[in-house]
């Protein structure tokens, strides 16, 4: 490595302070050993902010978490202290304590202050891991004020002791409480693995206390709690029956320790499964499945003889495949990509290769069941394409080899070529085991799996084809929008309001109601399509769906674009009973899942119209008038009050068994005035909790509904079932 020594520091290309004659040798500098390190922190953890500080964590816990891929380590402790240090420890074999031939160095030296040294480079001691370098413990070592690295092997604690890569000694006034600005004595001679003292027979591990250097990381720069959880529940997914804890001392404002030291554990036994159900934010469309294989691939690498040094050899590398996969039916899609369990967040020829084999099978079986799926294959007007496949899809992606190939020390992409293919065909090979089942299950999940593909293509193609007349001003002017619509005057979005509303006899009412200029009506037939448990394309298929998402504009799923929607309020005004609010329920489940984004703005209402009618009879020359009530317990109530009151009022009190039966006046005055109406917002504070509710009463699976209607049989009061 090379740096012009000039003050400031040029680039010798651009400089004008050294003439080109005399620009020689003299003027280059080469850093020696962690001395690089230091000078340029950011080409080793990317940078010195938050980032880095958790990149050096990590590279720490990584070389646990080899351990435990290796078999050795079950337990991994991470403790982050109040004095902004943190420890990791692990169960592992514990660092190599002897002496390293060539170096003459202990090995826990040479691990900690030997760039692209370590068990990594094809000695056997490791056949998939994470840190492949050999940079990471010495490149923490070198940034780190201080490290202290306790290592138990033999019946032995072994001690040692480094201040910004160099080892030495700290001389602590308190040994409880190390410090980085203790007095500290740097070896001269020779190193010295200190033993510490004895430890339990047959008890090994590695601890790892370190402080980051303020000198390279800016006070700004602190361990992220919630980042650290989210990596250890991941790392907990993807080794099957690793312990990881996490212990927070900071007591730092705004986190779960704030008030005291906290402690969380996670560990799992169902690896990538579980990790794919955990992620997976909506509800099943297939099963769990679970792809893995195995692949083979020759490269040619520099190995070290016995002699030290560098020879090219060909070597014959395994790669092993595992991924687990489920479609739901939403249309986000989540995928997660790992190489020895290290995030490839920027994906690499691993995700190319699931990508490729996904795609080409799939489209594939599209076509081959083109008749089945009403598919038209004829100059490609209908062809799959990967955004299509991918809709709904939560996956986990893990590959392990030996020594793959990294763009950087980041570790954010896979770079080895062959592991495309096979990982392609590792995903062509599990879907065509999975399309010729046959299981039951099989064969019904592939067939929901290809009818949404196709549902997805087609919701995409007609989104294009429409993108240019989703606009109010063209939808106006096009032909296309349902007769039964009574559509307002204004174009102004923010006044405009769309009735949905039950019935052809409620709209007859309404028309009369309503004020035109604003005021929009689109009557619905009865109770609409339940759109929980049918697919994509049944709900493009059903016309009162179709005529909803036609009418507002905006599209539906993936391509909704909320400011293409031609009204501001959409008001579902439904009969005040049973049916009424069971038709409501069909409504919110089809805006729930294919028009989110409207209930998100807040633009999705329930209009709340009268159950009861009570004519209070005047006293002398004063009219008759009416009052209105929306539930029986509030007419009980209200009768109650007008008795104590001392005022006469008809027996006959008139129920409102539907819309219709209410006069234009008496609608406009209750339900559609602004003035006067009730409008009950919809909401999605409780996304998750109304989704569950959604499966559980309007889903695919009867018997969790009949447990529901069972339990809650014995509060049903009979005298208010409408028959």
């Amino acid at each position: 490595m090379w740096a012009c020594q000039s003050t400031p520091l040029r680039c010798p290309l651009v400089s004008s302070q050294i003439p080109t004659s005399d620009y020689t040798a003299r003027h280059l500098s080469v850093l020696e050993g962690l001395e690089a390190v230091r000078k340029r922190p950011g080409m080793y953890i990317g940078s010195t902010d938050s980032r880095g500080i958790m990149h050096c964590l990590w590279e720490i816990i990584d070389n646990s978490v080899d351990e435990a891929l290796g078999g050795h380590c079950t337990d991994i402790t991470v403790t982050l202290h109040a004095d902004t240090s943190v420890t990791v420890e692990d169960n592992g074999r514990g660092i190599p304590v002897d002496i390293e031939p060539k170096t003459g160095l202990s090995g826990v030296e040479v691990v900690y202050t030997k760039l692209h040294a370590g068990g990594k480079f094809g000695g056997g001691s490791y056949t998939a891991s994470g840190g492949l370098h050999g940079v990471g413990a010495s490149v923490v070592n070198a940034l780190s004020a201080r490290l202290d690295v306790e290592v138990t092997r033999a019946s032995k604690v072994h001690v040692m002791t480094f201040r910004r890569g160099e080892p030495g000694i700290f001389h602590d006034t308190d040994v409880d409480r190390p410090s980085p600005e203790s007095r500290f004595d740097a070896f001269v001679n020779r190193s010295e693995l200190r033993v510490a003292r004895k430890a339990k027979r047959g008890l090994t591990g590695t601890k790892v206390r370190y402080w980051a250097d303020r000198q390279i990381f800016p006070t700004s720069a602190v361990f992220n709690y919630d980042e650290l959880v989210a990596r250890a529940r991941q790392t907990s997914f993807l080794v099957p029956g690793l312990t990881i804890t996490i212990r927070d001392e900071r007591a730092v404002p705004g986190t779960p320790g704030e008030h005291g030291p906290y402690e969380e554990s996670f560990v799992h036994d169902g690896g990538a499964v579980d990790f794919v159900e955990f992620l997976a934010p909506d509800v099943p469309l297939t099963g769990t499945w679970r792809f893995q294989g195995t692949g083979s691939f020759k490269e040619t690498v520099p190995v070290l003889d016995n002699n030290g040094h560098l020879v090219s050899q060909e070597v014959e590398r395994d790669c092993v495949v595992d991924i687990a996969l489920r479609w739901g039916n939403g249309y986000d899609t989540t995928v997660r990509s790992f190489v020895n369990i290290i995030a490839t967040p920027k994906g690499g020829t691993h995700l190319v290769g699931f990508e490729q084999g996904l795609v080409k099978y799939l489209r594939k079986a599209v076509e081959t069941n083109a008749r089945k799926l009403k598919v038209s294959t004829k100059d490609n007007q209908e062809r799959i394409d990967k955004e299509d496949i991918l809709a709904g899809l939560t996956a986990v992606l893990t590959v392990r080899l030996a020594e793959p190939q990294f763009e950087g020390q980041t570790k954010e992409v896979l770079g080895t070529a062959p592991v495309r293919a096979i990982v392609s065909k590792v995903v062509e090979d599990n879907l065509k085991a999975l399309f010729t089942s046959t299981k039951r299950d099989d064969k019904a999940h592939t067939s929901l799996l290809l009818e949404k593909i196709v549902a997805e293509m087609r919701a995409r193609v007609s989104a294009r084809k429409q993108k240019e007349i989703s606009r109010r001003k063209n939808a106006l002017e096009s032909s296309t929008l349902p007769a039964k619509l009574a559509d307002c005057r204004t174009h102004d979005v923010t006044r405009s309001e769309l009735f949905i509303v039950e019935g052809d006899s409620a709209l007859g009412t309404a028309k009369l109601a309503r004020s035109s200029e604003f005021q929009a009506l689109l009557p619905i037939r009865g109770k609409i399509l339940n759109v929980q448990k049918a697919s994509i394309s049944d709900m493009l298929r059903n016309a009162e769906c179709a005529s909803i998402i036609q009418v507002i504009g905006a599209g539906s799923g993936r391509s909704f674009d909320l400011e293409a929607a031609r009204y501001g309020k959409v008001i579902l005004m439904t009969d005040a009973d049973v049916d009424g609010a069971h038709i409501r329920t069909l409504l919110l489940t089809l805006f729930f899942r294919y028009m989110r984004p409207l209930i998100a703005e807040g633009r999705v209402f329930a209009a709340v119209p009268p159950l009861h009618r009570i004519e209070v009879v005047g006293s002398g020359r004063r009219k008759n008038s009416y009052i209105y009530t929306y539930s029986e317990a509030e007419l009980t109530a209200t009768l109650a009050k007008l008795r104590k009151q001392g005022r006469a009022f008809k027996e006959d009190i008139q129920r409102y068994k539907g819309l219709g039966e209410m006069d234009a006046d008496q609608l406009a005055e209750t339900t559609m005035d602004p003035a006067h109406r009730t409008l009950r917002r919809v909401t999605v504070d409780h996304a998750h909790a109304a989704e569950e509710a959604f499966e559980l009463l309007m889903g695919q699976h009867v018997a969790p509904r009949k447990e529901f209607i069972i339990q809650g049989a014995s509060q049903l009061d009979r005298a208010q079932i409408d028959a």
